[in-house]
C-alpha cells in the first residue's frame, strides 16, 4: 500500500494543477513528508479501519485543532487533554511537519495554505481500498456523528451519508447525532438500507418500558481465522445533550455492568479480540477501560480529539488500548492485532491525516457526491460575505465561528446576551475565503435549530453557566455529559475549573457592568433542548447578518479569564 515514488510525483503534479502551492523547496519538502505518512506495511491477522464524527462532510474541508482542551482531577495533564507544542513534545512528532498540522493548531494558516484541506468521502474512499486491498478481511468501523453536520444531510434526512457510507465500505457502526433525527428515522434506516450490509450496534440503548435491547448490542465477524467482537457504545447522554422527545421510548447510559456482560458473552461465544466502538468520549473510554475486563481496544470518538497513539489503561483482566479518532473525516485509525494461541500477543496503530491533495479522489465516490449536492447546489454555494479572519470553532470556549453566531444573535435579534451551544463540529475557514452559505450550514444545520429570546435574571445566567462548566469539568468522566462550553456573547466572566459545582463562574460582567442577580437582561439563543419551541432558524439570522456586512472583519473572541489553569498543557 505504500506510494512508490513514480506514483507520488503523480501526486504532486495533480496537487500542483488543483493549485497547490509547490513554489519552494519547502512546500515540496513538506508534501514528501506528507506521502510518507501512507507507507504502512501490513502486521498481524486482525485489521480494524476506524473513522468517526465526520459530521457528514462529504468534501475536503479546512479544519484547525483546539488550542484549549483542559483536563482536569486525574485527567490533567494526560491525553487527550493536551495542546500545540505540549501534544508534539508528548507524542515525539517533528515541529512544522504534515503531522504537527494534522494535529496541532500551530501555525494553522500557513499550514492549511501548505498542506491544503483535509478529508472528503472520495479521497478517505482511496485511503480506505488501499488498506483493505494489503489487510485481507480489513472491517471499517463508523464511530457515529456521521448523519448531521451538513445541509445536505439535513435536507436529505441523512440519506446521502446512508448511502456514501455503503459505498465507503462502512461494516459496523454505533451513533450519536444520529438520534436526532428521531426513533422512527434511525429505525427505518438501520432495518432497511443496513440491512445485510453494515451492522448497527449498541449495547446501552434499551426500551424505556421493559428495558429491551433497541439495537444488536454487538456483532461477531471471522477474520483470517480469528473470530472479532465489535460491541457499541452509543452516546450515553444522548437525551441530556439533545432533546429528550426525539428519543422518548429508549434509554441510554454508560451502562459498565452490562457491557462487561456483553464482552464475557463474546468471549463465551469464541471472540478472542473484543473492541469496543464506542460514542463514550475519550475520558469516560478510559475510565470505563479501568473497570471493564476483557477489551482489547476501545476505539472512540464523541469528543473529536485527533490523539496519535493509543492510550494503555490496566485493568483486573490486563490492559486496554484506548483511542479517539478525531472529526471531519480528518483522520483514518488503523489498528492491526496479531493474535496468537487464541489471544492479541502484539499490536501496531496509527491514526492517519486524510490530506486531500495527497489522497486521489475515488472516482466512484467522486461521481457519487456531485450527483448527490448537484439539487442543492445553488443554496449551498450563496456568497454571503468575505472573512478578513480565520473562522473556526473546536476548544473548551468561544471559537471565531461561533463568536460570529454570537454577534448575529446579538445584532439580528436586539439582545444583550447571546448563548450558542458548545458543539464541537463545524469546518474552518481561512482569511480571504467566500463565507457560503453552506460553511453556515456546517455550524447550525440541526433537527432542532430554532432561534429564541428571553428575560433571563442575572441569577437565571450564572446557573447556566455553572451547570454546562460542571457538564465540562467534572472531575468523574461519568458526569461530564455534554459538549464544550456554552458560548457567550456581549457577557463577560471567569471561570475555574479547578472549583467545586457552583462556584466555578465568577466576575460576571456586561458592558463593564457588573451582572446583577435580581435584575432581568434580554438573552437570545438557540437548539434548545425543550419541545415545542419555534423561532426563526439560526442559519437564517447568520446569513442575514452576514449579507449586511458582506465584509466581515476579524472577531474579537469574548473568552472568560481562566483561572487556575497555569501550566497546564491543555491551554496554549
Amino acid at each position: 500500500m505504500s506510494m512508490h515514488r513514480r506514483e507520488f510525483l503523480q501526486v504532486l503534479a495533480v496537487a500542483a494543477a488543483a493549485g497547490f502551492p509547490m513554489a519552494s523547496r519547502q512546500a515540496l519538502a513538506a508534501g514528501a513528508d506528507a506521502a510518507k505518512l501512507y507507507e504502512l506495511p501490513r502486521f498481524g491477522n486482525v485489521h480494524l479501519l476506524h473513522f468517526t464524527d465526520c459530521h457528514a462532510q462529504l468534501l475536503p474541508v479546512y479544519f484547525r485543532e483546539p488550542s484549549v482542551n483542559i483536563g482536569v482531577a486525574g485527567a490533567a495533564g494526560k491525553p487527550p487533554h493536551l495542546v500545540g507544542e505540549h501534544l508534539l513534545r508528548h507524542f515525539g512528532i517533528a515541529p512544522k511537519s504534515a503531522e504537527a498540522h494534522a494535529f496541532t493548531f500551530l501555525d494553522f494558516e500557513a499550514a492549511a495554505r501548505t498542506y491544503g484541506k483535509v478529508g472528503g468521502f472520495a479521497h478517505m474512499a482511496t485511503l480506505v481500498k488501499r488498506l483493505k486491498a494489503s489487510r485481507p478481511g480489513a472491517l471499517l468501523l463508523d464511530g457515529g456523528d456521521t448523519w448531521q453536520g451538513s445541509g445536505t444531510a439535513l435536507w436529505t434526512n441523512a440519506q446521502d451519508m446512508v448511502d456514501a457510507c455503503r459505498l465507503l465500505g462502512v461494516d459496523v457502526m454505533t451513533a450519536h447525532w444520529e438520534m436526532t433525527l428521531g426513533m422512527k428515522r434511525v429505525r427505518e434506516i438501520v432495518e432497511k438500507d443496513f440491512k445485510g450490509s453494515i451492522d448497527f450496534v449498541a449495547q446501552n440503548v434499551r426500551t424505556t418500558d421493559f428495558e429491551d435491547q433497541v439495537f444488536a448490542p454487538y456483532t461477531l465477524k471471522e477474520m483470517n481465522g480469528v473470530r472479532v467482537a465489535i460491541i457499541g457504545q452509543a452516546f450515553p447522554y444522548t437525551p441530556i445533550a439533545n432533546p429528550r422527545y426525539l428519543v422518548a421510548d429508549w434509554t441510554f447510559g454508560v451502562r459498565d455492568d452490562s457491557m462487561q456482560k456483553w464482552v464475557d458473552e463474546a468471549r463465551g461465544k469464541g471472540a478472542q479480540v473484543v473492541v469496543v466502538l464506542s460514542h463514550n468520549g475519550m475520558d469516560v473510554d478510559l475510565k470505563m477501560a479501568s473497570r471493564v475486563r476483557g477489551i482489547d481496544a476501545i476505539l472512540g470518538g464523541h469528543t473529536h480529539d485527533g490523539v496519535p497513539a493509543p492510550t494503555i489503561v490496566s485493568n483486573a483482566g490486563g490492559q486496554t488500548l484506548v483511542t479517539n479518532a478525531g472529526s471531519n473525516g480528518k483522520f483514518l485509525g488503523v489498528l492491526d492485532f496479531d493474535v496468537k494461541g487464541g489471544k492479541v500477543s502484539d499490536y501496531r496503530y496509527r491514526l492517519l491525516p486524510v490530506f486531500a491533495n495527497l489522497l486521489p479522489a475515488d472516482g466512484e465516490m467522486a461521481a457519487y457526491i456531485k450527483r448527490v449536492r448537484a439539487p442543492y447546489e445553488a443554496r449551498l454555494s450563496e456568497k454571503l460575505a468575505v472573512t478578513e479572519g480565520l473562522l473556526y470553532r473546536r476548544g473548551n470556549f468561544n471559537g471565531t465561528f461561533d463568536q460570529l453566531i454570537c454577534d448575529a444573535l446579538i445584532a439580528v435579534k436586539g439582545a444583550e446576551v447571546a448563548f450558542s451551544p458548545g458543539f464541537r463540529w463545524g469546518t474552518s475557514l481561512l482569511p480571504g475565503q467566500d463565507i457560503l452559505m453552506e460553511h453556515v450550514l456546517d455550524q447550525t444545520a440541526i433537527t432542532y435549530p430554532a432561534t429564541t429570546v428571553n428575560e433571563m435574571s442575572g441569577e437565571m445566567i450564572k446557573a447556566i453557566l455553572e451547570d454546562v462548566a460542571d457538564n465540562l469539568f467534572n472531575p468523574d468522566p461519568y458526569l461530564q455529559q455534554g459538549g464544550d462550553m456554552v458560548r457567550v456573547g456581549g457577557l463577560s466572566y471567569s471561570v475555574d475549573p479547578t472549583a467545586s459545582m457552583g462556584k466555578r463562574i465568577g466576575d460576571m460582567t456586561l458592558n463593564g457592568r457588573a451582572i446583577e442577580a435580581n435584575r432581568n437582561y434580554k438573552v437570545a439563543g438557540w437548539a434548545s433542548v425543550q419541545e415545542g419551541v419555534s423561532g426563526e432558524p439560526i442559519w437564517d439570522v447568520v446569513a442575514k447578518y452576514l449579507r449586511e456586512q458582506k465584509v466581515l472583519k476579524p472577531r474579537r473572541l469574548n473568552l472568560p479569564v481562566i483561572k487556575g489553569m497555569t501550566g497546564n498543557p491543555g491551554l496554549a
